[in-house]
């Protein structure tokens, strides 16, 4: 009885060391179930903490067998927030780093996610996926339509999965609503129109001013050719700039063309075109503010309208996208869906119960988190990926090509098999784009 006495009470001392070594969250349920599933969980790096990095961090700590060990920003101020996040998520800090190439050396590390400005959105995922990373990537997954071929074939070389984020391919409304378009609730589909409206204020004029101490601009540009620094680009307006982002066509529009091309069961186009211009405001955002895209197949159409600074809804929606059939209409967006007869009647309605986010900066909710479980579920059961790079790339090439279609003021004609552009040399000049030497992606 001596003995035993003396055995359990070693136990117990070696526990309670345990715990002090771990901290005083040790033994939270939360964090006492990551600790002991550590040999399954898989662990997440997220890389570009602004916006919708914390989105990230949100969805993976609702996640099922996932843990966030690393977080990777060029700006200080967003490293502080981000791992404070983190902390409170999962009970430990993370650790930090500035650098995708020094943060993917990390053996630990299963998963990276990436949602900083889409310059770096290929390159990015591509050494992600020589570290032997799987990768979680925010829409667009490219900045130009050569880099939606690298991506893809960077994934088939270094066989780790891509899941873009797309997030409404997660969603079960709407995979719902697909699935009764797809059984002829609204006859033979033939149409799509996808809308998106803001009021997005002026950026002004930008000044050259100094780098402030807390971002490492060198870094935050990569892989694209310098510029300098001025004080109306960092953390978001970039979006507007063609050296760094793609405009509102890539930024909200991917999701709802991404719904119409699923809807419609199409791939490329025969034919793209664009219509805008910077209408509202006079300042240096290099985009449209005002567009419409049309995407021509032989027997279907898509449009895709946006409003960065007119903020009329449809339907009292800010967003969503409509489906019209030779027997009625289908109307989808995050918080539900609608179907219409047609005479114009409402026959059906699933009003959505999930905390999703229709619009803002965030963009996040349960579809989101149902997006990252989705990927988990792929890495540990071989679960199918709800939107595989292959596949989720096909709405940003079509978007990017309507992009270079407004820029030169004229109708692609466009090769159905790849989504190449036809007999057009000056507009295949913008197929890919400059990089900064030193930094060209490599598969």
């Amino acid at each position: 009885m001596k003995d035993y006495s003396r055995r359990a009470f070693l136990k117990k001392s070696a526990m309670t060391s345990a715990g002090v070594a771990l901290g005083t969250l040790a033994f939270s349920s939360k964090s006492y179930s990551r600790i002991m599933g550590a040999n399954e969980r898989i662990n997440f790096a997220v890389i570009g903490l602004h916006g919708r990095g914390r989105e990230h961090i949100k969805s993976i700590a609702a996640c099922k067998n996932a843990m966030i060990t690393h977080i990777c920003d060029v700006d200080t101020r967003e490293l502080v927030q981000g791992s404070q996040m983190v902390k409170e998520a999962f009970g430990q800090a993370p650790a930090e780093e500035k650098d995708i190439r020094k943060l993917v050396e990390n053996k630990d590390i299963d998963v990276i996610t990436i949602a900083t400005p889409e310059h770096w959105h290929t390159p990015m995922a591509i050494i992600g996926l020589q570290a032997g990373k799987h990768v979680y990537l925010e829409k667009p997954c490219s900045h130009n339509p050569a880099e939606c071929e690298m991506v893809i074939n960077a994934q088939k070389k270094y066989g780790k999965l891509i899941q873009m984020g797309n997030q409404q391919r997660s969603s079960s409304h709407t995979i719902e609503a697909i699935q009764k378009i797809r059984e002829g609730v609204i006859g033979k589909v033939y149409m799509g129109k996808a809308w998106y409206s803001n009021n997005r204020k002026s950026i002004g004029v930008g000044k050259e001013v100094p780098v402030p101490d807390y971002l490492d601009w060198e870094l935050w540009q990569g892989p694209a050719p310098r510029r300098p620094y001025k004080d109306n680009i960092h953390p978001y307006n970039w979006h507007w700039f063609w050296n760094w982002g793609t405009g509102e066509t890539l930024n909200n529009g991917t999701h709802e063309i991404d719904v119409c091309l699923w809807a419609l069961d199409v791939k490329f186009p025969k034919r793209i075109s664009a219509a805008g211009g910077r209408y509202h405001f006079e300042d240096d955002w290099e985009f449209y503010d005002t567009i419409i895209t049309n995407f021509e197949y032989d027997d279907k159409l898509i449009s895709w309208e946006g409003k960065s600074c007119q903020n009329k809804t449809y339907f009292g929606r800010g967003r969503g996208s409509t489906i019209h059939g030779t027997e009625g209409t289908v109307l989808i967006d995050r918080d539900g869906y609608e179907i219409y007869n047609n005479n114009d009647s409402k026959i059906f309605e699933v009003v959505n119960k999930e905390k999703n986010v229709s619009m803002g900066v965030g963009g996040g909710g349960q579809m989101t988190d149902m997006h990252f479980q989705n990927l988990i579920n792929a890495i540990r059961e071989g679960e199918k990926l709800n939107s595989p790079i292959e596949e989720g790339s096909v709405s940003v090439s079509l978007l990017l090509l309507a992009n270079i279609a407004w820029k030169m003021g004229r109708t692609l004609n466009i090769d159905t098999k790849n989504g190449h552009i036809l007999k057009d040399k000056k507009a295949n000049e913008l197929w890919g784009r400059e990089y900064q030497k030193g930094w060209e992606p490599k598969v």
